[in-house]
């Protein structure tokens, strides 16, 4: 079943079972009021014979002369003797031998009921008429009133209910089934629109809004589209990802077959040959290992240690490996230098810091200077790597980030060529680290990465 079949079938349920309660309430309420309109006629007759015939109480034949008292039509009185035998009536009584009812003749008080007579129902006030003082029945009083015109009204009433309910709740199958159809529409046109996009895989495509952006379609299409985009860009990423391992792996593999190449010529192997094949190897092994740890590090499964680490010793120890990096082309020296601890994996952190300053070495001239730094901010600490080099291009900035992403050749001052994958892995690693990283670079003054790393609750003290 369809769901606007769905959602018409339990609208006309839902709408069918309230008109059945409020005719059944509709049906009671009406059913009483006419019979106690009955009733109040029947009592304030019992009254007013009653009333005319007080004075003469002291037997039942001083009653005679009331029978003859201006009864509302459809309205008829018997007196009954203390037995319940008939004494007396009105004229064209619907019961001409017997009491209208006599299950009743033995109350003591006035009451109501229902009989049958000649095919035809009579609403019944029995009225008992005891000695003054004793509990002894004189006589009763019982008047009748036809229950017809009430039947007839019910009946009436009950087909008008019926027919009413009928047409009301085809309507509202009608209407349910249109609206139903008009509401889901733009779902259909969604889907449609969606099974086209993975059809023709054309993830750039977009579904067409409908309706407004706050009501429950146009929040469908939002998260569609969104949806779309993000895969999009998924899937251009893992294009641009492909290309660059296969380029990045192009290149190695070959120097690889060239040496190979080489070596079967000359009949021998000579070491310069096997160094190059030596390094090229180094060189796959390395970009292999760091593409594990980079995919690890997105997919948040990179194992890590949860240790006090103490930064300041970590960034002297990277301190230290930088002057041997550097040589003495590029001065490295060391900044600010606060006392700092975080919680984390001290090798992942090291290789953060290391990655940052083997970035700088690359990109910084001969004779530039590479500052390193470390002091606390608030709930923080800053740990910065600057250099004097000529700084990334503001078209760069959004993509240095990005795996196999290098800028322009013409920044680089070393010999050396990486993979692109050094900032992208720091990136990573800060992030699991519930940090983040930042980079301000001015064209011809130089770059300053900084990470930021949430401090253990220890206060930071500041090295003399």
């Amino acid at each position: 079943m369809t769901l606007r079949a769905r959602l018409t079938l339990w609208y006309t349920v839902i709408l069918t079972g309230v008109l059945i309660v409020f005719g059944a309430l509709v049906y009671f309420l009406v059913s009483i009021s006419l019979t106690r309109q009955v009733e109040d006629t029947l009592q304030r007759t019992a009254d007013d014979i009653l009333e005319a015939s007080r004075v003469q109480i002291g037997g039942i034949p001083l009653l005679q002369a009331q029978l003859d008292f201006d009864l509302t039509a459809n309205t008829f009185v018997q007196v009954l003797d203390g037995n319940g035998n008939l004494v007396r009536q009105t004229f064209d009584s619907p019961a001409s031998d017997f009491p209208f009812d006599d299950t009743v003749i033995d109350s003591s008080v006035p009451v109501f009921s229902t009989a049958t007579i000649d095919t035809t129902r009579f609403r019944i006030l029995t009225v008992p008429l005891q000695e003054a003082g004793t509990n002894r029945t004189l006589a009763i009083l019982q008047l009748a009133a036809s229950l017809h015109d009430v039947d007839q009204t019910r009946e009436l009433l009950l087909l008008i209910l019926i027919v009413v309910g009928v047409i009301a709740v085809s309507g509202s199958a009608v209407v349910g089934w249109m609206t139903a159809g008009t509401a889901l529409r733009p779902i259909g046109e969604i889907t449609e629109s969606a099974l086209q996009i993975t059809h023709t895989d054309d993830l750039s495509r977009r579904i067409p809004f409908y309706g407004s952006h706050t009501d429950e379609v146009g929040k469908l299409t939002t998260a569609f589209n969104e949806t779309l985009e993000r895969l999009d860009n998924l899937f251009e990423t893992q294009r641009r990802f492909l290309a660059d391992v296969s380029h990045e792996l192009r290149t190695p593999l070959t120097a690889i077959r060239g040496n190979i190449d080489l070596i079967r010529r000359m009949g021998e192997a000579d070491e310069i040959s096997l160094d190059a094949i030596t390094s090229e190897v180094d060189r796959m092994t390395r970009m292999v290992r760091d593409l594990l740890v980079l995919v690890q590090a997105e997919t948040g499964k990179l194992p890590l240690a949860k240790d006090v680490v103490e930064l300041d010793t970590l960034l002297l120890e990277v301190f230290h490996q930088a002057k041997i990096l550097a040589k003495e082309k590029i001065h490295v020296r060391l900044g600010q230098e606060d006392q700092a601890r975080v919680i984390g994996d001290r090798d992942r952190l090291k290789q953060v810091i290391l990655n940052l300053v083997a970035n700088a070495i690359e990109h910084t001239p001969r004779r530039g200077t590479i500052t390193m730094g470390l002091e606390c901010d608030g709930e923080y600490c800053r740990l910065s790597v600057k250099d004097s080099g000529k700084g990334i291009p503001p078209e760069d900035l959004p993509h240095i980030f990005e795996r196999f992403y290098r800028g322009e050749p013409s920044r680089k001052h070393t010999g050396s060529v990486g993979a692109g994958l050094g900032l992208s892995i720091a990136y990573w690693i800060t992030r699991i680290h519930d940090g983040r990283m930042e980079v301000d670079s001015e064209p011809g003054k130089g770059t300053t990465f900084t990470v930021l790393l949430p401090l253990v609750s220890d206060p930071c003290e500041e090295k003399s």
